[in-house]
């Protein structure tokens, strides 16, 4: 399986040298209502999926595919997901690092170096490197993103169960017109983050 991404790519200095490197992203952080979900990834550089690659610009069954193989052939993986609770208590950044944190103590396996998705990151004690659009320019993070995607939309259908009036299934949870028209004719469920609803 070939490295779809260059061969300067951020992973490249670390695998020359037999290094273990994490790619981190997260999926859910503009959303209204459900968690805000991380994934750490560390690929075996040998066996990299082919296709991927932002999770945004994937289809529903490229991402469940990736998914699979990222899951089969990487040296270890992790998702961890913080609750609208959360979020509303400490605010969706610093939820968005305690995803983070989660997923990176979650790896069977200790990297050498984190490539984050992003501009900012809480410090940690491994090394790291802020990536912004990182899922377009790691191959780690890509797959970091698309884990944590496929994980988060798993969740919100689960959720649109329990709470079939919103339609989590449609939108995942985020701020569409249809999302925010059933808000304001049922109000906020209980898994909404009453923080994000105030311009409602």
């Amino acid at each position: 399986m070939a490295n779809p991404f260059p061969s300067d790519s951020y992973e490249r200095p670390h695998w020359t040298n037999a290094l273990l490197v994490a790619g981190v992203d997260e999926a859910g952080r503009g959303a209204l209502a459900g968690p805000v979900v991380a994934a750490a990834v560390i690929l075996d550089p040998t066996s990299v999926p082919s296709g991927l690659r932002d999770s945004k610009l994937l289809t529903a069954a490229a991402r469940e595919r990736l998914s699979r193989e990222i899951k089969l052939h990487a040296r270890c993986w992790h998702v961890c997901a913080i609750g609208h609770g959360r979020i509303d208590d400490v605010n969706i950044l610093q939820a968005t690092f305690d995803a983070m944190h989660g997923a990176i103590d979650g790896l069977s396996l200790e990297p050498s170096h984190l490539l984050i998705d992003g501009n900012r990151f809480r410090p940690y004690h491994i090394p790291h490197t802020t990536i912004i659009s990182g899922d377009s320019l790691s191959v780690s993070i890509a797959a970091a993103s698309i884990l944590a995607k496929v994980f988060r939309d798993a969740f919100m259908r689960d959720l649109a169960l329990a709470f079939p009036v919103y339609g989590f299934e449609r939108h995942k949870g985020y701020g569409t017109v249809l999302h925010r028209t059933i808000i304001r004719q049922h109000g906020a469920s209980d898994v909404h983050r009453r923080t994000f609803l105030k311009n409602i």
